[in-house]
Parts: structure tokens; sequence; C-alpha cells
């Protein structure tokens, strides 16, 4: 009897030392993990072994998280060929190759690796990768094969979502059918490479959620994927690979993204064996991440009622459908682009960048380069910098229609929408000088309600009124953020405004500039004014004059001096005697209204309202001439004919022009 005790005894303490051997990260082509051993990373966190997922009774050879409860699944190894009964063997070949067998010695899943091992072994990483090497070999991450790049529901720290250009192999993440069946289910999510590279969820083959195209900072349709002080995601695209990852920043966080059976991509954190898991945020958010939820050329807004609306230049294409919250059809160009003619293109701030599976990127390219680029491809309908790090780089361009794309509060891109010229807030310049139009861009016009002019001018108050001209009174008034302005206000009785009011957003539209009082640097027309007069002129609070009113004005080209018109507008003693009587204008019709203002400044007299009662001569016949070339001397007569001791006399002296 004590002879058996110890045979028994000796057998179990070699049982034990067996099991001890096998419980470690590694296993070599002498051993092999049954069903009810595990082998255990190196740090504690993951183990290895055979499960069975939810209520199911099929076993798998599957990775976990071994602190965590309840079981956590991370990678399957024979998602699609489970085990009926508890017979598996996991077992690491002579080739070094690993395979799961039954009781039968029948293979249900292995490796498949192509390379050619010499002494191979598996080891359990502590960032949960199986991994297979050559035993001899010194290189620690030149692994035989790896389980990150055969992702299944779960990606973890440091695994890819790519793809492998030299051997095609795609990183990608599948679903689970269900809780209980981790066999392939029916959503997919990857890098689609057709176009601009953009992060996409399928069910099927039918996108149902898109990321949209790394920008250099995040993906464009998740704004919340920033890096911080849990995590950094890096893009990394070579001539080798091209693949999004992520790490914690620090060690000690567990976090995971799932694709779940029902198709959300969730980002979990363990937080304790309490709590569990948290969410700590979902790809998913709302409605508007709902692939073209608002159909072409149309824009999602979360948080307005509807949540569809067209892009502005852009109206539903059946209106019947919209009327119904049937968005799907989109929208379609209120004017038809006429690329012969000439087209332009609206800035949208703030949104998700179309789908990019029709589009076309150059990373060396900038964003005037890029412009120019799809003004010239008639079927380019938008264009965008492809990396927003610092000033922007990068060119990318759409062809067909603009799909997906919804507005955010914060963290959105801009891009820029080919429109035809007359659903912009700028005309074609003339380009009878050689120009085109491949320097266009679209003015970014600031909107105001009523009510924010009447707090800004104090209710339209008396003492906020600058003056008066053709189209009503002219106000000062001050925005809630500091920022000065003039309003005008139409008068009823006048008859002018439309026509004066729409030249002059075009002018002031030409010069590509947002200040409508005050240009700073070169402008790139010749604008003549016709209008030059003292009401026009504005001071500000360092006396520096800004000229105003660009209802009259026109633009030049830079080979262009002169013009004819046959509809004669501006002020009655202003106006030079070859544009009031025969409607040439040219730029020496702005210097005649500048002579007669520089007259009224010295005499002290207004053009128009001089009448000496001894002649019928305005201010500019009143004063001498002045022979080219020689000082001039403007005296008032009245003045020095009166009967004073003193007479008042002012001396200007002409510069040669040069």
């Amino acid at each position: 009897m004590n002879a058996l005790r110890t045979v028994v005894f000796v057998f179990s303490y070699v049982f034990s030392l067996i099991r001890i051997s096998i419980a470690v990260d590694t296993i070599t082509v002498n051993q092999h993990i049954r069903d009810g051993e595990t082998i255990t990373s190196a740090g504690g966190t993951f183990e290895l072994g055979f499960f069975s997922p939810g209520n199911s009774k099929n076993r798998y050879l599957g990775i976990w998280y071994k602190k965590v409860a309840p079981r956590t699944v991370v990678w399957v190894a024979n998602r699609e060929s489970p085990l009926t009964d508890s017979s598996g063997v996991l077992k690491v070949t002579q080739q070094g190759i690993l395979v799961v067998v039954n009781d039968t010695n029948g293979i249900l899943w292995n490796s498949n690796s192509s390379r050619s091992a010499l002494d191979p072994n598996a080891q359990l990483l502590e960032s949960g990768n199986l991994v297979m090497r050559n035993g001899n070999d010194s290189d620690p991450e030149n692994f035989l094969w790896q389980s990150f790049d055969y992702p299944g529901d779960t990606l973890l720290p440091g695994m890819k979502l790519g793809r492998n250009r030299v051997t095609g192999l795609d990183w990608y993440l599948s679903s689970w059918k269900s809780a209980d069946d981790p066999s392939k289910g029916n959503f997919t999510c990857e890098i689609d490479l057709n176009g601009f590279p953009q992060l996409v969820l399928r069910n099927g083959f039918v996108v149902n959620f898109r990321a949209g195209p790394w920008n250099g900072v995040r993906y464009s349709g998740i704004p919340q994927l920033t890096n911080n002080s849990v995590y950094t995601f890096n893009f990394v695209s070579n001539e080798k690979e091209i693949y999004i990852f992520y790490n914690t920043v620090h060690s000690s966080v567990i976090l995971r993204h799932v694709l779940n059976p029902d198709g959300s991509l969730r980002k979990l954190k363990w937080t304790d064996k309490n709590t569990g898991w948290s969410l700590y945020s979902t790809a998913q958010r709302d409605d508007c991440d709902n692939y073209a939820f608002c159909g072409a050329y149309g824009i999602c807004k979360i948080d307005q009622s509807p949540k569809c609306e067209c892009m502005k230049g852009f109206r539903p294409k059946f209106q019947s459908k919209w009327d119904e919250a049937d968005w799907s059809h989109g929208c379609v160009p209120n004017t038809p682009l006429d690329c012969q003619k000439g087209d332009g293109f609206a800035k949208f701030s703030d949104v998700k960048l179309p789908d990019t599976q029709t589009s076309w990127f150059n990373v060396s390219m900038n964003l005037k380069e890029c412009a120019s680029l799809c003004l010239r491809k008639c079927t380019c309908t938008a264009y965008a910098n492809s990396d927003i790090r610092g000033e922007g780089s990068g060119c990318l361009l759409w062809f067909g229609d603009l799909i997906d794309i919804r507005e955010f509060t914060q963290n959105g891109q801009e891009f820029y929408v080919r429109m035809a010229t007359s659903e912009l807030g700028y005309i074609e310049h003339n380009s009878k000088g050689g120009e085109t139009n491949e320097g266009w861009k679209h003015l970014e016009l600031s909107l105001f309600d009523l009510d924010a002019l009447l707090n800004a001018t104090n209710n339209f108050s008396s003492d906020n009124k600058l003056g008066k001209g053709g189209f009503g009174p002219v106000y000062k008034g001050k925005l809630q953020e500091g920022q000065e302005i003039a309003v005008k206000m139409m008068s009823k009785t006048s008859r002018q405004g439309l026509e004066e009011f729409k030249n002059e957003v075009e002018s002031i539209a030409k010069l590509q500039h947002r200040n409508l009082v005050k240009l700073l640097g070169y402008s790139r027309l010749r604008i003549i004014h016709r209008d030059l007069k003292a009401e026009n002129i504005l001071l500000d609070d360092e006396m520096s004059p800004k000229i105003s009113d660009f209802g009259m004005a026109r633009s030049f080209g830079g080979n262009e001096t002169e013009a004819n018109t046959t509809r004669v507008a501006g002020t009655l003693g202003y106006m030079s005697p070859e544009y009031a009587s025969e409607g040439l204008y040219s730029t020496k019709s702005d210097v005649f209204s500048f002579g007669v203002l520089v007259l009224e400044i010295i005499s002290g007299k207004r053009n128009r309202g001089f009448n000496p009662p001894d002649h019928e001569l305005n201010l500019l016949g009143h004063g001498a001439l002045c022979q080219p070339k020689e000082p001039c001397f403007f005296i008032d007569r009245n003045m020095m004919e009166a009967n004073s001791s003193s007479g008042t006399q002012c001396t200007i002296t002409q510069l040669e022009a040069r």
C-alpha cells in the first residue's frame, strides 16, 4: 500500500510538473495544449486555451483577458470550425505551423505559414499577440506567423487595420454572428483603398458607416478620435503597407475596440471588477452617421429638424419625397454646371468629407494647385487638402456625386464644392486681358439677423447715424464681439437700391477681400469708384480715411484704360464732363471727383451748394485753373473783395505727375 501511495504521489508530482511547464507563455514542437490547459503571457494579461462562448457547447481555441471576469475573448482560431467536444489539442508542427486537431487527429484549423522553420516555437505575447518564431532567430520581431495578422471582432492596441501591399494581406475586423457563435457575422470594418483610403464599416457588401479619410490628425468622420492622455492613434502609408493602429499611453490601461454582432463599433475600457467594461466611445453616434443618410449633396445636421438639408446652391431632387422625410434621393444643383462658361467653388466648413471612393489624390500638391486642377477638369465636383496639419497640404479631388456629408460643431474639415457662378457671392472677373478663372475663391459673407443689427446700432439711434446716401441713412454699430460695422437702411422713398447693392457686392467680391470698408494690401483689379465724394469717405478713430459705397463701382483689368456705359449714375457736381455727357469713364473720372473733393476741403464749401450771387458758376467754375507744372493759387474772390482789413488765402503747389 505504501508503495502504491508512493507511485501515486510520484505520478501526481510529475503530472503537476508537466502542467507547470505548460502554463508559461511558450510551447514547442514537443508540447501540446489540450482542452483544459492554458498558457499565459509573461505579464499575466492574456491567456490562451479552449473555451465555449455564451450558451454554446462548442469548443474553440481562443485568447482572452486572464484577470477580467466574465471572460472576454479577443481572438478565436477555429471560429469557422468548432469542436463538438473537449477533445481539441493545439500542436506545433516541425514546419512551424500551429494546428488544432480533434480526437481523430483531424485538422480543424492551422496557421498556414508559408515560411519554413527551424526549431519553431509559439509564444503568447503580453500584447495578446500569438506568434510563431524560429527558435534560433535573434530578431524578436521576425515572426513566421502572428495572430495580429488575422483579427476577429476585436482591435487591440498595436493591431493593424489596413493592407500589406507586398503580400496583399488585408487586416480587418469581422463581427461574430452572435454572442454564442464566433463565426464571421455580417459586419466588417476595414480601410477601403478605392480612391483616397478611408475607414468603412459594411453590412455584407453595403456600406453601413463611413469614418472618412485620414486627414493627418484623425478620421474626417470621427472628430472625437484625437490623441489624448489615454491613447494615441497613428496612420502609416508607404510602399509596403497602409494601416491605422492605436496604443495606450499607459500600459496599465486596458482598452479594446470591438465590432459587435449588431454592427456597432465601440471602444471599451476596463474599469474594475465591480463595474466591468465601460463604454469609452462609439463610432456611430446618431442618424447622421448612417451612410448617405441625406443622399447626394445633402448635408446632415443632427441638432436641427429636419436633420437633412440640401447644401447651399442645391435643391431637393424630388421635393415631394423630401417633404415626406425621404431624403435618400438627395439634391441637385439649382443651376446646372457649365464648365465652358466657367464655374466656381463654394467653401463648406466643419463637415465630414464626402465619400472618397471615386476620388483622386496627390500628397505633394498645395491647395491652390488643387483648385486649379479641379477647375480644369470638368468632371471634378470638389476639392480639399488631404492633410490638415499646419497650413494644410496635399490635394484631394472628387469626381461624381458628393455623398455622406454631415456637419460638426467642432473639429470638422473644410472643402470646396463646384457650382455655377450664379450661385456664388461673386461673378467672373473680366477675362479680356487673358486672365482665367483659376484664381477664383469663394467670398465668405457674414449674415446678420435684424435683432443683431438693432442691438449693434442701439435701435438705429440718431446718435449712431453716420450720414445719408442714395439708399438711405447709414448707421454706425458695434457687434457683441466688439467688431465695428456700418449699416445701410433702405429708404422707402429711394429709387435706388437693388442694382446698386448687387453691384457693390460684385465689385468687392472681385477684390477677393472680405472687408467692405478698408482694403489692406494689393488689389488684383483696378476699381473705378464713380461716386467719390465726402459722404463716401469715412474716418476711423485715428482719422484715417476709408472709401465706402461701391454701388457705382466698376472694375478694370490690368491693361484696360476706359469703358462706356449707357446707365450714367453718380452725384452731379462730382462727375467728370465726359462721363456725365457721354457715359465714358476711366481712372481720370475718379481723379476729377477727387479734385472736387480737394477744392471743397480747401475752401470749406460744398460744390453743389456754392451759389455766389454775382455769377452762375459752381465751385469748380469759381476757382481759377492753374497752368501745367506751375504753382497753383486758389483764392476766394469774395473774401478778397470784402470790406475787411485782412484777407484769407490758401496756397496749393501742384506737383508734376510721374
